[in-house]
């Protein structure tokens, strides 16, 4: 096996356990409540069975589909963090309505629930998967 290949079978690994770690820390934390919690959820799960058939069959389809796949998890990383910076806003504000420009960002990025950064896991993810398949011979 050449270092390219077992960089790019790390890679792989690191995909798969993250998407499944992250995947068994969301469902945990019930995050399923409605549609726009179950999106990262099923990407996921998705993404766990597009690694498993590109490293299986080293397919051009599986490769095309794994990139799109990936730029689905940045688009839902970005979206995850616009959402779950609003919905701390709006607790912040109630919290406390005197909240305004530093003070409130800050209070904001230091909330526990929902935690502000915490889908940027799937823009991580994102990046490793495209990592994967960056000038990936197909067969």
């Amino acid at each position: 096996m050449t270092t390219l290949a077992a960089v790019r079978r790390i890679l792989a690994v690191i995909l798969l356990v993250g998407m499944t770690g992250t995947s068994l820390e969301l469902l945990l934390l019930k995050h399923d409540e409605d549609v726009w919690q179950l999106v990262p959820l099923v990407l996921l799960g998705a993404g766990v069975v597009v690694v498993l058939w590109r490293m299986l069959t080293g397919s051009r389809s599986s490769a095309l589909v794994l990139r799109v796949l990936m730029i689905l998890f940045l688009a839902s990383g970005a979206t995850g963090i616009y959402l779950h910076y609003d919905a701390n806003v709006e607790f912040q504000r109630e919290t406390d309505p005197s909240l305004s420009g530093r003070a409130l960002l800050w209070s904001v990025l230091q909330a526990k629930v929902p935690p502000a950064l915490a889908p940027g896991v799937m823009v991580q993810l994102a990046l490793v998967g495209l990592a994967y398949t960056y000038r990936h011979k197909e067969q």
